[in-house]
């Protein structure tokens, strides 16, 4: 019998969006697809994610070295956030990753430090803050100048130029990341004339970018996965294809991490009781969100089904066991009617689940398996 609650990956959903994404970029020999670790670390998707030759994104030295673990080439890794520890940096220096993107003066001068310590040198890209909106929740949007990520535009120059006058760095060129979750494209086309104007103006201060990463954020669609399991590829690259003015040569690199694994997972619960109260009628289930916190730290919503019962809709408040009134997946979700004992599936929890599962209240982290859904 199953364990509850239990994440459930379809790798054949995983497989689709992995050749679209190929299908998409195929053609572009100077483009590279970076796989960001951060949205699902599960050994079953990094597998599948490997054959498929893309590179990763990691925000941590745990990541770094997960993907290292599972079989990833330290050539095609990116190193990206606001607060590298000096034992990360050292870590990714003996492994010579591909690139660090570097995100403010204060940490080029350790990566300095580091390099200078253990006999190394670096790859590095800027990370650019664009100031640019991505209309998503306020908790992740990245590109905006009130944001903690990334180097503000006026003050981007000297840096490259302090970068350049040291041996021990290779400069590669510039990052960008706006935010996650975009599902209005304009945020991209606006991204599109940052990095071409910003280009413009470093050339004509004679500085050549060899690389430009934009970054990654696309969105999913959490209302219809069943009907939309796969994202629409092809339109978030003709974006860049049409709209950013690479030079000849020039490396373009992406970052994409919940576009690729959201819609294979899913989380499986099981009804613990059905109360009535005098307003609203509730599913308690054995998952909270100790399994997944989107619901609680952004008001996210992921659409529920009952699995096992065929009755008449009814209307539910599902909720967790969690010790925490912000422990709630759904209010007045229309259900077919449940019983205690029923599985209930969170769907589109593939990103950004399982990885940041917690053991608040002492409970056992979640096991996870494959099937067909």
């Amino acid at each position: 019998m199953m364990r509850t609650p239990c994440y459930q990956y379809d790798l054949g959903i995983l497989e689709s969006t992995l050749k679209s994404i190929n299908k998409s970029i195929a053609g572009n020999s100077d483009w590279h697809v970076h796989y960001a670790i951060k949205a699902n670390a599960n050994p079953l998707i990094l597998k599948l994610i490997n054959q498929y030759v893309l590179g990763i994104d990691c925000v941590s030295g745990g990541e770094i070295q997960v993907a290292l673990d599972n079989g990833f080439k330290a050539s095609s890794i990116v190193f990206a956030g606001v607060g590298k520890a000096d034992w990360e940096i050292d870590l990714a220096l003996k492994n010579d990753i591909a690139c660090f993107n570097v995100e403010s003066e204060a940490e080029l001068d350790v990566i300095a430090e580091r390099c200078a310590a253990l006999g190394k040198t670096a790859r590095i890209a800027f990370r650019v803050n664009p100031d640019v909106d991505a209309h998503t929740h306020a908790n992740i949007t990245t590109g905006k100048a009130e944001n903690k990520f990334g180097i503000e535009i006026p003050m981007l120059l000297p840096i490259i130029r302090k970068a350049l006058a040291n041996p021990c760095f290779k400069f590669m060129g510039l990052h960008f990341h706006i935010g996650s979750q975009i599902l209005d494209m304009e945020p991209y086309h606006l991204l599109c004339k940052k990095v071409n104007d910003l280009q413009d103006k470093l050339e004509a201060e004679g500085i050549k970018l060899d690389s430009i990463n934009v970054g990654g954020g696309l969105g999913i669609d959490y209302v219809n996965p069943e009907q939309n399991p796969i994202p629409d590829f092809e339109q978030y690259f003709n974006i860049f294809r049409n709209e950013l003015k690479l030079r000849s040569g020039q490396q373009l690199h992406f970052e994409l991490g919940r576009a690729v694994v959201a819609q294979c997972g899913r989380l499986v619960t099981k009804v613990l009781y059905v109360k009535q109260g005098t307003i609203k009628k509730f599913a308690i289930v054995d998952a909270g969100f100790t399994e997944l916190i989107r619901p609680a730290l952004y008001g996210a919503h992921h659409k529920i089904v009952n699995l096992t019962s065929k009755g008449e809709m009814q209307k539910y408040d599902v909720v967790g066991p969690i010790c925490e009134s912000s422990d709630v997946f759904g209010k007045d979700e229309m259900l077919a009617e449940t019983h205690r004992g029923d599985l209930i599936a969170l769907l589109s929890a593939g990103a950004y689940g399982e990885v940041m599962s917690s053991q608040y209240n002492c409970r056992p982290l979640p096991p996870s398996e494959t099937c067909k859904f």
